[in-house]
């Protein structure tokens, strides 16, 4: 039984007040010595820094607001360092609590690194015509432990995991992730490599706020560049780079860069728009990968 907690959460451009009072509250209802940090990365709209600043009146609640942006590895090394207790539990600023036994089930669990999934929040209205809650709703079978245990090291996100202080220390995000996407999956082969577990266990936060469809379009996009900068180093643990040497071994590649130069444009209207189709989407990926790598000089 882990009977002290350093809640650490990475925030930008979102409201954490919520998840912070059911956690605080989940801890001393545990009985165990906590401290909470919420470190805002750099947000631009100010009235998020603001608004988060509610939390102060809780006790063993710090806040700390960055000028710049480190990025998503920075931020969590950052909040790595200034955690006093042995055990870290990050949690994504943007997720929601609906689970009674989350600090619980981490205080009892066994492992050095344990990620506890995350899961749809189902007591609101259903988000219509929204491509991110789409995605998301389409793989939630695959969230649960039992799926995840199959392949530990693949099946890992920063949105909601306990880790060993010690681990985090030796063992930092690769700083050199700036952009969005897969510094937790780079972090997964690092652990690999080090022969440390990752444990899974069903102990989820919630998806409750959907980005509208713009913005996920936008943060694919990125999440991709991040995925075509680090493909060498990340050809095990990616099924889009799997299909891409596919393509590559059968000379394909050539025809779906060419496909993307021609039906990219109204796929992508699609996607952002009011009815955009998820088949559309999982097209519009691997058509946007291989454009970029294609254009990419080092890739040549």
């Amino acid at each position: 039984m882990k009977n002290e907690l350093s809640i650490l959460l990475p925030t930008y451009q979102c409201l954490c007040g919520d998840l912070v009072k059911e956690l605080h509250r989940q801890c001393e209802q545990c009985g165990i010595a906590f401290e909470i940090i919420v470190a805002d990365d750099g947000s631009k709209d100010r009235s998020f820094v603001e608004r988060n600043r509610e939390i102060e009146q809780l006790p063993n609640v710090r806040y700390m607001i960055e000028k710049q942006n480190r990025g998503r590895s920075g931020i969590r090394n950052l909040l790595a360092r200034e955690a006093r207790y042995e055990w870290l539990v990050f949690c994504d600023g943007d997720m929601s609590l609906q689970n009674p036994l989350f600090i619980r089930n981490y205080c009892e669990a066994d492992g050095s690194v344990i990620y506890g999934g995350y899961s749809i929040d189902n007591s609101k209205e259903r988000p219509r015509n929204n491509l991110r809650y789409e995605y998301e709703k389409n793989f939630e079978g695959n969230h649960v432990a039992e799926k995840r245990r199959q392949h530990p090291y693949h099946d890992f996100h920063t949105s909601n995991f306990l880790v060993k202080r010690s681990i985090m220390i030796d063992h930092p995000f690769d700083e050199r992730f700036l952009h969005y996407g897969y510094e937790d999956v780079f972090w997964g082969k690092i652990l690999r490599q080090n022969g440390i577990f990752i444990a899974h266990i069903n102990n989820p936060l919630s998806f409750a706020d959907f980005e509208d469809n713009p913005t996920f379009v936008e943060k694919t996009e990125e999440s991709l560049r991040t995925l075509n900068q680090f493909q060498d180093e990340l050809t095990e643990y990616s099924g889009l780079l799997r299909l891409t040497h596919r393509l590559e071994q059968f000379h394909l590649l050539p025809m779906v860069n060419f496909s993307y130069k021609t039906i990219a444009q109204p796929i992508r209207k699609n996607l952002i728009g009011n009815n955009p189709q998820l088949f559309l989407f999982y097209i519009y990926k691997l058509m946007y990968f291989v454009h970029v790598r294609e254009n990419t000089p080092n890739n040549e």
